[in-house]
This record gives structure tokens, C-alpha cells and sequence, in this order.
């Protein structure tokens, strides 16, 4: 927007100024130099004035302010073009990419998902997904075979192997221990 204002702003002066910059016939200004008195003008207190005035004005508002349907469109075309749909695939190769993309979403997502269960229509249907004899036998089938026995005993063994998850039960199983200690010696003192 602001090189659009430039521009604008430019175009306005031009005239002016190459009006004001012959002299009997003599050298005329460059773009260069006419832009750089331009930008001198603007940071003036009466050029950024006038740039406030400018601005201001209602209809000139108007035609700033961007079409939503021509962005929507350009948009869409933009994503579904041969060139887009290229550009996300390259895009969704690269695990960088993937993993930023993941977490700039994380929070939409967890918020979404949230929206959605506190929904009781959605809850309804998804309950009525999760109730559907064809899924319930598909997960029970899954759940029996042989591969997914595989997987699970791999899952285990790699959990039970972490020195995160060993520390967690060495802690849980000397607590238990010291528990029962205390309690095996609250009840000799007892009796």
C-alpha cells in the first residue's frame, strides 16, 4: 500500500515538477531525482500533512481499501493453479516446513477440537460413529492381528526401556515400598 501511495503521490507531482524544472529548454530532472524530492516533500510537516488529508478523503478510501471478492478469487486461483498445488508439494515435503506448519496450527486445531466437543450435535454423531457395528468390528479385527500385536509389543518394550519411564517406576515402586513399611510397622506398634 505504501508504494501504491507513492506511486499516487508521484504521479500527482510529476507534472508539477517537471513543469518547474526547465528552464529555457535546459536539463530536465530524472526519475531519481524527481522521486527523491518527492520523499523530501513527504517528510516535511506540510507534506505529511497533506498525505493526512489525502487519506483522509473518503472516496479515495474507497478505492484503496481491497475488493474481498477479488482477493478471495485470487486467492483460489493462486492455490489451486498447477503452480500452487507444485508449490505445496515441495512445501509438505520439507519436514521443517511440516513442523512449523504443525505448530502455527496446534492452537487453532486444540481449540477447534474443543469447540467441538462441548458441541452436542457433533458429540451425538461422533458418539453414532463410534457405535457403528462395521467400525466397532473393524477396530476389534485390528486390534486382533497380528501386526498390530507386533507394533504394541514394540511400543512396550521401547516404554519400558526409556530411562524417563524407568526413573517414573523405580520412584512409584520405592514409594509403594515405603508405604507398606509404614504400614507394616503401624501395625506392630499397634498390636
Amino acid at each position: 500500500m505504501k508504494i501504491h501511495l507513492l506511486h499516487l503521490l508521484l504521479l500527482l507531482t510529476i507534472p508539477f515538477i517537471a513543469s518547474c524544472s526547465t528552464v529555457d529548454g535546459e536539463s530536465k530532472t530524472t526519475y531519481d531525482e524527481t522521486k527523491d524530492m518527492v520523499v523530501d516533500i513527504l517528510k516535511t510537516d506540510d507534506g505529511k500533512n497533506a498525505l493526512k488529508e489525502v487519506l483522509a478523503d473518503d472516496e479515495l478510501k474507497q478505492e484503496l481499501v481491497l475488493d474481498s471478492a477479488i482477493v478471495t478469487q485470487s486467492i483460489e486461483e493462486t492455490l489451486v493453479s498447477d503452480q500452487g498445488k507444485e508449490f505445496w508439494k515441495k512445501s509438505f515435503e520439507d519436514p521443517e516446513f511440516v513442523k512449523s506448519f504443525a505448530e502455527s496450527m496446534e492452537d487453532e486445531n486444540k481449540n477447534l477440537l474443543k469447540t467441538l466437543m462441548s458441541d452436542p450435535e457433533y458429540r451425538a454423531m461422533l458418539i453414532e460413529v463410534l457405535k457403528d457395528p462395521e467400525l466397532e468390528k473393524e477396530v476389534v479385527d485390528l486390534l486382533k492381528s497380528q501386526e498390530y500385536r507386533d507394533h504394541l509389543k514394540d511400543v512396550i518394550t521401547e516404554t519400558l526401556e526409556s530411562p524417563l519411564y524407568q526413573a517414573k517406576i523405580e520412584e512409584i515402586l520405592l514409594k509403594a515400598a515405603s508405604e507398606k513399611t509404614e504400614s507394616e510397622e503401624g501395625d506392630d506398634s499397634g498390636t
